[in-house]
């Protein structure tokens, strides 16, 4: 373990532990932009800066390693003002459009002005305006509103392996580019929007379904496979507006793009919300013990007729696996088929 102090607190953390690391593992506020704690560091916004005694400059604590006997203060009038200085360079680049913003209330950048009084009018200059042209049903890209943190590159890289988006032009001209300058095609996890600090990049069904005031989120498991992803629904009177999933699950918050975007079947009109028997040309509602019956009594019927291999059995890997085993028992115990496969086969 190494021991060190951080704003005249002495505290105990593993090797290879960074100081900003070191602070949150004890309750200690850095604030960040471009650090994730789930992406390597790159020291790129600059806002975590501390002071360490013994360097006679500011060190970004993301990238800093913690050492034996480092003493090191987190805030500092100088330390204060050159993070407002920060911002205030990056908000000078940034379009001042919180009001109809969909991030708002949910960006790292609009809490950190809150915090140092920023208001975009520090510093005049020239703005980057780009065209939208985003050809895919998922990810919207507000270029404008990008403050080249670098998250969704590596959770790109990273977590997903896939290298869509990466870093292209210099200085002032750079941006978050896609091969050629191509529309967004890629596996629309939708990781990069999980990771993104500002509103540069939202879900496209997401727009104008609701900020976050009056929201209840309910935590629940994703639908589509086996894996059980743990997901949470953003519901607004009644209807859920849009999916995330917190870091503190064992899916670490990642999902892919049918966990992410494919919940509007929740609400959708032709969902089926009782069991229908088909009484001639005509579906009827039942109940569910008409429903169960009503099946058991056809099975029996094929099985003493045509023999238990007459009937076969579709499982589903949307079920858990406990769901899928009573499955499988089923048809072979008390059907008496090894007729069993899945409907999710390639």
């Amino acid at each position: 373990m190494i021991r060190l102090t951080i704003n005249d607190r002495e505290i105990s953390v593993p090797e290879n532990t960074t100081v900003l690391e070191a602070a949150r593992m004890h309750g200690i506020g850095i604030p960040t932009l471009c650090n994730h704690p789930k992406l390597t560091a790159s020291g790129g916004c600059r806002m975590c800066i501390v002071e360490i005694t013994g360097i006679p400059r500011p060190m970004t604590s993301c990238t800093t390693p913690a050492a034996d006997g480092m003493v090191v203060i987190t805030s500092t009038p100088e330390i204060e003002e050159l993070r407002k200085l920060v911002l205030e360079l990056i908000i000078s680049d940034h379009p001042n459009d919180c009001m109809t913003c969909e991030a708002t209330g949910d960006c790292d950048l609009q809490e950190l002005a809150y915090a140092y009084g920023v208001q975009g009018v520090e510093y005049a200059g020239e703005k980057r305006f780009y065209p939208e042209r985003d050809g895919n049903p998922f990810i919207e890209r507000d270029l404008a509103k990008c403050i080249l943190c670098g998250r969704c590159v590596k959770v790109c890289n990273e977590v997903q392996g896939v290298d869509a988006i990466d870093f292209g032009y210099r200085g002032f001209k750079s941006k978050i580019s896609t091969s050629y300058e191509e529309d967004l095609d890629c596996e629309f996890c939708g990781q990069c929007i999980a990771v993104c600090p500002t509103g540069a990049l939202r879900g496209k069904q997401w727009a104008r379904k609701g900020r976050y005031r009056d929201i209840e989120q309910v935590d629940t498991i994703c639908p589509y496979c086996g894996t059980g992803c743990n997901i949470t629904a953003q519901v607004k009177q009644n209807e859920i507006i849009r999916i995330t999933s917190k870091p503190g699950t064992w899916n670490e918050g990642w999902l892919c793009v049918k966990g992410r975007f494919g919940y509007q079947f929740v609400n959708s009109p032709e969902r089926l919300t009782k069991p229908l028997i088909r009484r001639d040309v005509q579906f009827e509602a039942v109940t569910w013990d008409e429903a169960v019956a009503y099946a058991a009594g056809k099975l029996q019927a094929i099985r003493k007729k045509h023999g238990a291999d007459a009937i076969g059995g579709l499982s589903s890997a949307r079920c858990t696996n406990e769901e899928n085993y009573l499955f499988q028992k089923f048809m072979r115990a008390a059907v008496g088929t090894n007729n069993v496969d899945h409907c999710a086969r390639l």
